[in-house]
């Protein structure tokens, strides 16, 4: 099994161009799986781990529904955003300027064939790097992601996630809010759970700008300590 994991920070960058990029990775590894299987041969898939920043975009799951979104695309692109129907899991999402994205592109054959394990593990990655800026964020009960004060009035949502597998290989994955302009989730019932807020980072420690290289460097400590994997951090050329 190979555990090691091809990193790259691809900067800020189109939604539908980091889409594109992740399935050519996506579609690679299944083909060289489905090869092996075929032939019989043993040669090692590769893993890949992307962290991102997008332009202003909204995107709806397979299964979300589009009425989450509360404005059209015409006002949209007066906000300079876009929007995607994605075959992710999950409902609607806001990404933009100041949150980062992580997509995980790994043979889980490498790792351990268990979805709901994997979503754990990534939203644990989460919880341990927020932990280190001394915020106390949790699982809430039927709803994937990373939130605080759950169970409370104040419940209030600060990573996303929506992943999609075939034949255990993942793509898309998650999105933590860090210095993110949370006027933009305002046009949206972010994964269309009703009721609930959505925070960032630096909106709980006092609005500071958060250095976001560190908070990535937190993330992929936890990410190779969790899944026990080897971090290669790769010149990103796409």
């Amino acid at each position: 099994m190979n555990k090691e994991v091809q990193v790259q920070d691809l900067g800020l960058k189109d939604y539908k161009e980091t889409w594109d990029f992740q399935e050519s990775l996506f579609q690679k590894t299944v083909d060289l799986k489905i090869k092996n299987r075929r032939e019989e041969t043993r040669i090692d898939t590769p893993n890949h781990f992307l962290f991102v920043e997008h332009p202003h975009v909204y995107t709806l799951g397979k299964s979300g529904d589009q009425n989450n979104l509360l404005v059209d695309e015409a006002e949209l692109a007066k906000k300079g955003a876009k929007f995607y129907k994605t075959n992710r899991g999950g409902d609607i999402t806001y990404h933009g300027p100041g949150q980062i994205v992580g997509y995980p592109i790994l043979d889980l054959d490498n790792f351990f064939t268990d979805i709901h394990k994997y979503l754990r593990f990534l939203e644990e990655m989460v919880i341990l790097t927020l932990a280190e800026y001394g915020l106390k964020a949790e699982r809430s009960k039927g709803e994937t992601g990373v939130w605080l004060d759950v169970g409370t009035p104040f419940a209030r949502k600060i990573c996303a996630m929506g992943v999609r597998a075939s034949r255990w290989v993942t793509m898309h994955g998650f999105a933590l809010n860090v210095n993110s302009d949370l006027g933009y989730f305002d046009l949206m019932i972010p994964c269309g759970i009703k009721g609930k807020a959505v925070t960032s980072l630096n909106v709980e420690l006092g609005k500071r700008e958060i250095d976001t290289t560190e908070v990535k460097q937190k993330l992929l400590k936890h990410f190779s300590s969790l899944f026990e994997a080897k971090a290669v951090i790769e010149k990103t050329e796409v």
